[in-house]
């Protein structure tokens, strides 16, 4: 094996939680036999790769043994042997090109896709010797499990901000034998290694969504709601009131879904491009330069910068889609983390009750009993249901405008359904009362009645949220009788305007 020459570069120093950490693994590594498997958890931003590759170096010299670093994407690869390298540790990337490893004498370190690896192993046209440490990047991708049989006498060394699985039918557990949980994103937006996130979330209705076999929501089901002309000016109005004019990522679940966003903003002038992973590597790098360098630019994506990508000067993360995967919504709040000299807060727009189903992105999250019990914390994720039942309609400022002769708007259905049952009255008296008061607001702010069946029109959104409240208290949600009662509303409130105008 090649003799090497350690030391570390100016260029990367440790922080003191890197260091800590570092040291708790080599503590396990010590301690351990050598086929021990042990998962750290460290949030996006916080260093990972540094972290790692500093352990690399640091094994290779202390046990003069092999290290490989496996990774599920080739920009990761890329990125890792990048780092390796201002480690002072020489490496050698395992892609779709390497079909054997006459020089492996040479390296002490090899960085590998996953997939790759696995077909060269199976066909035996290669054979890694010596590697003492397997380390695992992004390590919740159950692609790596497949690889486990080859090296059975490594230390295995997983990484990842999440320890919860990317298949829930495989919990991690099963894979390691213990999780080391390194510092949280408060303590590091403390320490300003992360920035802060601003969010701002809004009331999204699910109910047209699917769930697919992976447990998240389908994309046809997601692309047929995002794509829709409502959701489409929601966006464009949600960016406009709290991110005009900044450097914005816009994560969305679908191609369609990507390219009608991009198309939104462009047609109204705001300097917008696409990308998926159908873009070619030279097409995806021309995409990523001109983010890079355009001022204000919008990057409508889909999934494929949630990892590997780093980029300080966003200044706005727009989730536009909705997601049951802890891990996603990490992922994709994570890449407007970065910080700089004049960055230390970053905008999150959601437009998926994400915020809602996984609470603040830098509150405190108990890793370890989600590592014990994952059907747990899956199972008892809020449901869309529940999510809704916490919607609170707020009429636009404009649309209040046109009903300024009104002093008193509010109507809160559940009060009314309290009050209405403990006098004996039917549950219908609550919709009775909802559709007189709406029927004065349109009188008062209208000279005859075609301008009152105008205004009424205007009333959709809240009397479609005071419906749906309606039916919380009634326990009757099926889709078919929310969608009669919304017409017979309409129906009667219209009617309701007869004889009152002289």
């Amino acid at each position: 094996m090649k003799e090497i020459s350690f030391g570390i570069t100016k260029k990367k120093s440790l922080y003191e939680y890197q260091q800590k950490d570092i040291n708790q693994i080599f503590e396990r590594i010590d301690k351990n036999p050598v086929n021990y498997n042990l998962l750290y958890q460290l949030p996006t931003g916080g260093g990972k790769t540094v972290v790692f590759s500093n352990i690399t170096q640091r094994y290779i010299r202390e046990t003069s043994k092999k290290v490989l670093i496996l990774t599920h994407r080739i920009e990761l690869c890329d990125q890792t042997s990048r780092m390796l390298k201002e480690f002072e540790v020489p490496n050698k990337i395992i892609n779709s090109k390497i079909k054997e490893l006459p020089d492996q004498d040479e390296y002490n370190c090899f960085v590998a896709m996953v997939e790759t690896l696995n077909n060269r192993l199976n066909e035996d046209k290669l054979e890694l010797e010596q590697i003492g440490l397997i380390i695992i990047d992004e390590a919740h991708y159950n692609s790596f499990r497949k690889l486990f049989k080859f090296f059975e006498n490594c230390f295995i060394l997983g990484v990842t901000a999440t320890p919860l699985s990317s298949n829930v039918k495989l919990p991690m557990k099963e894979s390691y034998d213990e999780l080391l949980v390194g510092e949280t994103i408060s303590e590091l937006i403390k320490k300003r290694v992360l920035a802060k996130a601003i969010t701002y979330n809004h009331d999204i209705r699910l109910g047209a969504l699917k769930v697919g076999m992976n447990g998240d929501y389908t994309v046809k089901s997601s692309e047929e709601l995002y794509t829709n002309s409502s959701m489409l000016h929601k966006l464009q109005y949600a960016y406009e009131e709290r991110a005009k004019n900044t450097k914005t990522l816009i994560f969305n679940n679908g191609i369609t879904t990507s390219i009608f966003v991009a198309d939104t903003f462009n047609k109204v002038g705001y300097p917008t491009r696409h990308l998926d992973n159908t873009h070619g590597k030279t097409e995806r790098k021309e995409i990523l330069e001109w983010f890079k360098k355009t001022p204000n630019a919008i990057l409508s994506s889909v999934s494929i910068l949630t990892t590997g990508f780093d980029e300080p000067s966003i200044e706005t993360i727009i989730i536009n889609r909705a997601t049951k995967s802890l891990t996603l919504y990490f992922q994709m709040i994570g890449r407007g983390s970065r910080v700089l000299p004049s960055k230390s807060e970053f905008t999150v727009i959601d437009l998926g009750n994400n915020f809602a189903r996984f609470g603040p992105w830098e509150s405190e999250i108990d890793w370890q009993k989600i590592f014990k019990s994952p059907d747990f914390y899956i199972n008892n994720l809020i449901s869309d249901e529940e999510i809704e039942k916490q919607f609170r309609y707020k009429m636009s400022e404009e649309l209040r405008a046109r009903f300024k002769n009104t002093l008193d708007i509010e109507f809160d259905v559940k009060r009314i359904y309290k009050q209405v049952m403990s006098e004996g009255s039917k549950s219908k008296v609550v919709l009775e009362k909802s559709i007189a008061q709406h029927s004065q607001m349109c009188v008062e702010n209208s000279e005859d009645v075609f301008d009152a069946r105008e205004l009424a029109k205007l009333l959709k959104d809240d009397i479609e949220y005071r419906i749906r409240q309606y039916c919380f208290c009634i326990i009757n949600n099926t889709k078919n009788y929310k969608d009669w009662l919304q017409e017979d509303y309409m129906r009667k409130l219209r009617l309701s305007f007869n004889n009152k105008f002289n």
